[in-house]
């Protein structure tokens, strides 16, 4: 491996380290307003939530559930298989691919959801919902899970794709993650702080494993 390699790398797991520290100071920061003002919504939030109330057209509705229903159930995890059949480049490797995407998913989802139960957090009032949702409110799951997923499905993209196919896929997917976000707000069965809390756990989750993964790999070989 070349020195220009070595430092491409090094460049990156910086980039990566920083990424995860910063996300995960806001997130805690916002965990902690939340906490503070005992899950009740931020001026954000109470605005953001009667604008949506206030305008559901039947068929911004109907876009929005099926938006949603993408971020929750087998979809993601059928998604972390994919990611782990892309990125891999024979029988084993795929294997070991679809091993660890799912299981580095699984694992984010566990820890969100301790935090949801550790943080409490209410939802909107139910009247104001138009579709189903359970438990507690903050931080979103919907929008944790479908930006590990857009993680996930970028990075496999990224190792195996053109420049151009892959910075395209990431923006599809990118842009997908925030829909999903968003539609949880726009159907009423979130604060946006919520989803906001969501994008930045999982931001700070796939920082975490852009940062160990290689460190386990380099130590296994050494090993």
């Amino acid at each position: 491996m070349n020195e220009t390699t070595l430092t491409a790398k090094h460049i990156s797991r910086t980039a990566a380290l920083g990424v995860t520290v910063l996300c995960a100071t806001l997130f805690v920061a916002l965990a902690t307003v939340v906490t503070l003002h005992h899950g009740l919504p931020l001026p954000l939030d109470r605005s953001m939530h009667v604008w949506s109330v206030r305008h559901r057209p039947a068929l911004a509705v109907s876009l929005a559930r099926g938006i949603t229903a993408t971020g929750t159930g087998v979809f993601p995890y059928a998604c972390a298989v994919a990611a782990g059949l892309i990125a891999g480049r024979d029988t084993r490797g795929r294997i070991c691919a679809v091993v660890g995407a799912v299981g580095f998913l699984a694992l984010g989802q566990a820890a969100r959801s301790g935090l949801l139960h550790l943080i409490g957090r209410p939802r909107p009032a139910t009247a104001d919902w138009a579709t189903h949702a359970s438990g507690f409110a903050f931080p979103s799951g919907h929008a944790t899970t479908s930006a590990l997923m857009a993680g996930l499905l970028a990075w496999a993209i990224a190792g195996r794709a053109r420049p151009a196919l892959a910075h395209a896929g990431c923006v599809l997917l990118v842009s997908w993650a925030i829909a999903v976000g968003l539609s949880r707000v726009y159907l009423g069965v979130h604060w946006p702080s919520d989803v906001l809390g969501g994008w930045l756990f999982a931001l700070a989750w796939l920082g975490l494993g852009a940062v160990l993964i290689p460190l386990c790999r380099a130590t296994a070989r050494r090993g």
